[in-house]
C-alpha cells in the first residue's frame, strides 16, 4: 500500500510538472483527486487493510494528497500569472489614442418644431388631437365643403386607396371627427402627416406634415382668430414680430385669410428670405363656413369658430434658415447633426 502511494505521488507529480495549461491542470486534479481519482480509490481499499495498520496508511495517504494538492496550487498560480501576462501582452492598450466617440441622437428638426408649436398652443389651452392616416373620403372632403368634382380636389390630386377611401390631405379631417362628437367648447391643434400627389422639388413633396388648428364656442369673432394667431406668431418668431392677413378662399372657412409674418431675418426692411418683401406667408385661416357647421351637428346660431393650418416643414425651413425640403428627408447626418 506504502509503495503503491507513492508511485501516485510521483506520477501526479511529474504530471503536474509538465502541464502547460490550466485545463490541463484541471484535468490531473479531477484524475487523482476527484472522486472517482485514483487516491480515492486507495481509500475505499482500506476495509482490506488490517486493523492495526490503518492509521499508518491513513497518515500516508493525507500526507500524500497534501503533497499533491500543495504542489497543484503552486502550479496553478503560476499558470494563471503566465496567462494574465500573455493577455496582457496581447491586448495592449494604446493610452494616447483619442476616445471613441458615443453617436447619441437627437430630434429631427421637424420634431424640434413641432415640439415648439405644440407648446405654444398648450400654453393657450388648446389640446392635441390625432387621427387616422388613412381617411374616408367624406371626412377629408365632403364634412369639410368641398363636394364631389369640386376644383379643390384636383389641386391636391389625391392618393385614392379606393373611390370612397384616401390618404388624407389635410389634418382637418381630424376637426370633423371632433366635431361630431359634440363636445364643446372646442380648442385643439391636430399635427399629422399628409398626403398630396406634388412633384418633388425644393418646397414640395407628396409626404409632408400640417398643424390645423380650431377653435369653437360663442362668441368667437375674427378678432379672436388675428389676436390668437398674432400672439402664435410672436411666440414662434419673436417679440417683434409683426402680423398681416390678406383676403383668400378655403371651402370650409368664410371669410378666409392667408397670414403674413413681418421676416424675422431683416426686420421687414427686405433680404433673400422675404425675397425682398418684407413679409412672409405662414399660414390659412378663417372662420369655419356655416356649411361645416351643419354637415357636423352644431348649432350655427349658438356657437362660432375659427380654423387654422400651418405647414410643418415651412416652419421648419423658416425658423432653421434651411433652403431645400429635399433635406428634411434625406437622413444625411452632415446636415441632421446640426440641429
Amino acid at each position: 500500500m506504502k509503495a503503491k502511494l507513492q508511485e501516485i505521488k510521483e506520477r501526479a507529480l511529474a504530471q503536474i510538472n509538465s502541464v502547460d495549461t490550466l485545463e490541463q491542470l484541471n484535468d490531473i486534479r479531477v484524475a487523482f483527486l476527484g472522486k472517482k481519482g485514483e487516491l480515492t480509490e486507495v481509500l475505499k481499499g482500506m476495509k482490506d487493510v488490517a486493523p492495526e495498520d490503518r492509521p499508518m496508511v491513513g497518515q500516508i495517504v493525507n500526507e500524500t494528497r497534501q503533497a499533491i494538492e500543495e504542489v497543484l496550487e503552486n502550479a496553478k498560480s503560476e499558470l494563471s500569472a503566465k496567462a494574465r501576462e500573455a493577455q496582457m501582452t496581447a491586448e495592449v492598450i494604446d493610452v494616447t489614442l483619442p476616445a471613441k466617440k458615443a453617436n447619441v441622437g437627437h430630434s429631427h428638426p421637424n420634431t424640434l418644431a413641432l415640439e415648439e408649436v405644440k407648446k405654444i398652443f398648450i400654453g393657450m389651452g388648446y389640446e392635441v388631437v390625432e387621427g387616422p392616416e388613412v381617411e374616408y373620403d367624406y371626412y377629408n372632403f365632403e364634412a369639410l365643403n368641398i363636394p364631389a368634382n369640386h376644383p379643390a380636389k384636383d389641386e391636391q390630386d389625391t392618393f385614392y386607396i379606393n373611390d370612397k377611401i384616401v390618404l388624407r390631405t389635410q389634418t382637418s379631417s381630424v376637426q370633423v371627427h371632433e366635431m361630431e362628437r359634440g363636445k364643446l367648447p372646442l380648442r385643439m391643434i391636430s399635427p399629422g402627416r399628409v398626403y398630396r400627389s406634388d412633384e418633388v422639388d425644393a418646397t414640395h413633396s407628396p409626404c409632408f406634415h400640417q398643424v390645423e388648428g380650431l377653435v369653437i364656442d360663442e362668441g368667437i369673432t375674427f378678432a379672436d382668430l388675428k389676436g390668437t394667431l398674432a400672439e402664435f406668431a410672436k411666440e414662434l418668431f419673436g417679440p417683434e414680430t409683426k402680423v398681416k392677413f390678406r383676403p383668400h378662399h378655403f371651402p370650409f372657412t368664410e371669410p378666409s385669410a392667408e397670414m403674413d409674418v413681418s421676416c424675422f431675418k431683416c426686420g421687414g426692411k427686405g433680404c433673400r428670405m422675404c425675397k425682398g418683401e418684407g413679409w412672409i406667408e405662414i399660414l390659412g385661416c378663417g372662420m369655419v363656413h356655416p356649411h361645416v357647421f351643419e354637415m357636423s351637428g352644431i348649432d350655427q346660431d349658438k356657437y362660432t369658430g375659427f380654423a387654422f393650418g400651418i405647414g410643418l416643414e415651412r416652419i421648419a425651413l423658416l425658423k432653421y434658415e434651411i433652403d431645400d425640403m429635399r433635406l428634411l428627408y434625406e437622413n444625411d447626418t452632415r446636415f441632421l447633426k446640426q440641429f
